[in-house]
């Protein structure tokens, strides 16, 4: 099996800023709900195809949604999640579920910083291509149909905004 990427790379891709544009005008409650919602409708699925015991990425999700919901603290939603990146250490020979469970992870991780949102669409987009196209496809024909999810991913974000969000993030990407 050839080396795969764990990740879109291009900070600058046009499918990429699109998504940084939106994601600096919401709330981290926004982005932390959409990160969560749209990783248990399309990347969840990705795991558990590869892995269908193995819940810590569907307990990161939960754990992620209880600590929104006021329910638990942070510091219960954190272990769920670090158990969610282990995951993902544990998945290298499934590269579509790997980045799936990398993606779910930095997703859960919004609740703690709105910028882990980011993670969804470079490890996800990445998830869907590999799942799409299996891991023998050019880089071109998968960054393809990765910004086509980046796409999909923009438009879930833009169907739950706030317009005029009066408390945006504040997001140093560090990038």
């Amino acid at each position: 099996m050839p080396k795969c990427r764990k990740m879109l790379n291009d900070w600058n891709a046009p499918y990429i800023q699109s998504l940084v544009k939106l994601v600096e005008t919401q709330s981290k409650e926004t982005l932390a709900h959409w990160a969560a919602e749209y990783a248990q409708k399309v990347m969840l699925p990705l795991w558990l195809k590869h892995f269908p015991a193995d819940l810590r990425p569907r307990n990161a999700l939960s754990a992620a949604k209880q600590w929104l919901a006021g329910e638990i603290k942070l510091p219960q939603a954190k272990d769920a999640i670090l158990e969610c990146h282990a995951a993902a250490r544990n998945a290298e020979d499934a590269p579509s579920a790997q980045a799936a469970a990398r993606a779910i992870g930095q997703s859960a991780s919004t609740i703690h910083s709105a910028r882990h949102c980011i993670g969804l669409p470079m490890y996800g987009a990445m998830a869907v291509a590999y799942d799409t196209l299996g891991v023998d496809a050019s880089w071109a024909e998968l960054e393809k149909c990765a910004a086509k999810e980046c796409g999909r991913m923009l438009w879930a974000l833009k169907a739950v905004s706030v317009e005029n969000e009066q408390k945006p993030a504040k997001i140093d990407w560090k990038c």
